[in-house]
């Protein structure tokens, strides 16, 4: 048996027009992380929320995204794939503006978690219905190499966007740019946008949704804290088996399922296989630069947010540049030496992060992250594209739930894992030089978190407050020195993963006009 994708026929200026709406909710996603890394420290100190309590503020959102995408991506195949989308508009606009009010940690993380609910909705919609309206190869790829530079465009206008908020208003504002998008996509959707609906999808399995949820959590959970403590713990260790179990037992069910949740067979195409777990793995390298990147900046060079944003141009130039020459190499190259190319300069990058220290300046830690950028867009745009031409019609909004996720899963990982790596580097450089003649409460406290050594040092000694500031800086900056040689390790198996499973993928616009998946009895 094999599930077949046609060529289609060439899309009007409707689609395109169209694709421009669908483009609001990706720069709004990106937009909106962004603005987030930049507010941690306001919203961390007007909060009093840890360390720990602002990773999970960080974090939570991407977890409940991971946990939900895949369900939410089916049930946009069987309720219809606009119709989700603009539930999600409504949903996310609502949340925004209980971030945005946010009067406690513990509020913020609970708001953040909705807003992962409702940004599961609006993802796979996005990339669905972009695959339902442009079928024909050449255009496909094009429309979703916008779609991808519009993830830039968020990045690129988030950080100066955010540093503008924050230096005018309260940290909540940063959480409101979300409404007015929100508004116009509810306009402006059900008039642009087509309805697609799978008109021979069975019932949503509620048994399989609730495993997929009881699957992603738990492992994340469990891997976050054993990071966290840099040990194997009973708690984290069974929280991550429960996971890994579960997992099992849902892809058990899937496999028994005539009509799945997800359709593991669309995992036996070793291009549809390999770009998620491609897409996964450098999602993970590219949050945790992010959020160290953006620390590094107002923490250890004492930016002010509007200025610290104004650094993040020259990445978002760069993430905008290599998402259009990607697809155009792609045309002549095969896409996966082209990937293979891209995270050769990624790493290069990553190399030159790890040359940091306190007393560097802005220009190393540009150039780094503005290197980094350029070479991991090519896995981001062309992974995606191999994803979605993959699946047949009915199956896109489950196959772009499946790419989503592997991303979202990424970033939250990255977050989580590379992220406390660098935290735990932190806290364990910073014990060891924390100045004499600081107090022993004072001290623990500082070695909480980098804002923390902050808040001690305006009570200290003038003197001694500087000493206590110079050895955090340092101690922040070996961390961001640990993620940079961690993220650089992991894109060279990245790398190695590319040429053996991709390299037979042909050039862009040399493909056949029907791409299959081999698939055989579900029952099997």
């Amino acid at each position: 048996m094999t599930m077949t994708t046609p060529s289609g026929r060439r899309a009007g200026p409707r689609q395109w027009i169209g694709l421009a709406v669908l483009a609001l909710p990706t720069i709004l996603i990106a937009l909106d992380l962004t603005v987030l890394y930049m507010a941690l420290p306001h919203l961390g100190a007007d909060l009093g929320a840890s360390n720990t309590q602002m990773l999970w503020i960080t974090d939570i959102y991407g977890f409940m995204v991971a946990g939900l995408l895949i369900t939410m991506g089916t049930l946009g195949d069987r309720i219809g794939r606009r119709r989700l989308l603009l539930i999600g508009a409504v949903a996310f606009g609502a949340a925004s503006v209980l971030a945005a009010y946010s009067t406690s940690a513990e509020m913020l993380t609970a708001t953040r978690a909705l807003l992962g609910v409702a940004g599961a909705t609006l993802m796979p919609s996005t990339l669905s219905l972009i695959g339902t309206m442009f079928t024909e190869p050449k255009q496909r790829g094009l429309a979703i190499g916008i779609w991808g530079m519009s993830f830039s465009l968020g990045t690129a206008i988030g950080p100066a966007v955010g540093g503008a908020l924050l230096e005018n208003f309260w940290w909540g504002s940063v959480f409101l740019l979300g409404v007015p998008v929100m508004v116009i996509l509810m306009v402006t959707g059900p008039v642009l946008l087509p309805e697609y609906r799978d008109p021979q999808a069975g019932r949503l399995d509620l048994i399989s949704v609730v495993l997929s949820l009881g699957a992603i959590l738990p492992a994340v959970y469990g891997i976050k804290e054993i990071a966290k403590h840099q040990a194997v713990a009973a708690v984290p260790a069974v929280t991550l088996g429960v996971g890994i179990v579960v997992g099992w037992l849902f892809a058990r069910r899937q496999n028994r399922l005539a009509d799945p949740l997800l359709d593991l067979r669309m995992f036996r195409d070793r291009p549809f296989s390999g770009a998620v777990a491609g897409l996964l793995m450098a999602a993970i390298t590219l949050s945790a630069v992010m959020l160290f990147f953006t620390q590094y900046l107002q923490l250890v060079e004492g930016m002010s947010p509007l200025r610290a944003g104004v650094w993040f141009l020259p990445m978002a130039g760069a993430f905008i540049a290599s998402s259009v020459a990607a697809p155009l190499l792609a045309r002549r190259l095969r896409p996966a030496y082209v990937i293979t190319a891209g995270l050769a300069v990624a790493v290069a990058g990553l190399v030159m992060l790890t040359q940091l220290h306190a007393q560097s300046g802005v220009a190393l830690l540009v150039a780094g992250v503005t290197v980094f950028a350029f070479g991991i867009v090519p896995l981001l745009a062309l992974g995606t594209d191999m994803v979605v031409s993959s699946a047949p019609p009915e199956k896109t909004g489950s196959a772009a739930a499946t790419a989503e996720t592997g991303s979202e899963f990424g970033m939250a990982m990255g977050i989580a894992s590379l992220g406390t790596v660098g935290t735990a580097v932190y806290s364990s450089q910073i014990a060891d030089t924390i100045p004499a003649g600081v107090p022993e409460p004072a001290a623990d406290v500082a070695r909480d978190s980098f804002a923390n050594a902050f808040a001690v040092a305006d009570e200290l000694p003038t003197a001694l407050g500087a000493e206590l500031i110079d050895a955090a800086r340092a101690s922040f900056t070996t961390g961001f020195n640990v993620v940079a040689a961690s993220s650089a390790v992991l894109l060279a198996v990245i790398a190695v993963l590319v040429v053996a499973v991709l390299r037979h993928v042909r050039p862009l616009g040399r493909e056949p006009e029907t791409a299959e998946i081999r698939t055989g009895n579900p029952h099997q």
